[in-house]
């Protein structure tokens, strides 16, 4: 299959290296229905297609998270977005058998977040972030955040940036666990694209084996906590809280949470 370009998301695979890019940035690649489709296709071509494979933004913006600027009903894009199709992409990288590579600039927020952290190798440039930002509009970490930090990260340091929604810097992240390498300015793609060159010119069937079984080791909580996450984002979508979130981040301003 030839290259994939639209409007959301680009995909190209050179000497058996798939980059799959977000392009949206006046939305600092924010996800809808159509980008998190299209996220998902890419991740099946990666599964016949591809011998690594490096997930990326731009210098500005890995991916923010779901999009809440739309004018969808009540839960904005959020709800549009569909958390079943998040799942799927999530166990979907998961499960690839060849090395997976997140070069990330600026924030990976919200879902943005997972999907950095799913990937085995995690290059952060020194500017990047992760934010689990979902207390902020009144909802809970999705996309497996709740045991993809915690395996990396431990506990109480999961529970800390949950909790609080900060915003976990490069030079942190990479002393917790939740990165592989920081690099300095704009090279962390460059970074990215000689390891994705390297694995795919390697063993890929031994690299694959191998990413795969660390992955069902240490991520063995992952389904269950996709399948927990789901239920529980699904009574937070129905909240006053949550209808108070959206409504206080459109109008940039302050949650008024009333626990209800």
């Amino acid at each position: 299959m030839a290259d994939q370009h639209d409007q959301h998301l680009k995909v190209t695979v050179d000497d058996g290296v798939m980059t799959i890019q977000f392009i949206r940035p006046q939305a600092l690649n924010a996800v809808t229905r159509e980008v998190a489709a299209a996220l998902e296709a890419a991740v099946d071509r990666a599964a016949s297609e591809a011998r690594a494979v490096i997930i990326t933004g731009d210098e500005r913006s890995f991916c923010s998270g779901a999009d809440l600027g739309g004018d969808s009903a009540a839960g904005g894009e959020r709800k549009g977005v569909g958390l079943d199709v998040i799942n799927r992409i999530i166990r979907k990288i998961r499960d690839l058998k060849v090395p997976t590579i997140s070069a990330v600039s600026g924030p990976a927020a919200g879902v943005g977040c997972s999907f950095a952290l799913i990937c085995d190798y995690v290059v952060l440039s020194e500017d990047a972030y992760l934010m689990l930002a979902f207390t902020k509009i009144g909802l809970m970490p999705d996309g497996g955040a709740t045991a993809l930090v915690a395996a990396s990260a431990g506990r109480h340091r999961a529970l800390r940036m949950a909790l609080t929604a900060e915003k976990v810097k490069a030079k942190t992240a990479l002393e917790w666990g939740l990165a592989t390498e920081v690099t300095p300015g704009e090279t962390y793609l460059e970074r990215a694209q000689e390891l994705a060159a390297q694995f795919a010119s390697g063993p890929t069937l031994s690299l694959g084996e191998t990413e795969y079984a660390v992955n069902q080791a240490t991520l063995s909580e992952l389904d269950a906590a996709l399948d927990r996450e789901a239920e529980g984002q699904s009574r937070l979508q129905s909240s006053g809280d949550f209808a108070e979130g959206v409504a206080a981040f459109r109008e940039k301003r302050a949650a008024k949470f009333e626990g209800k």
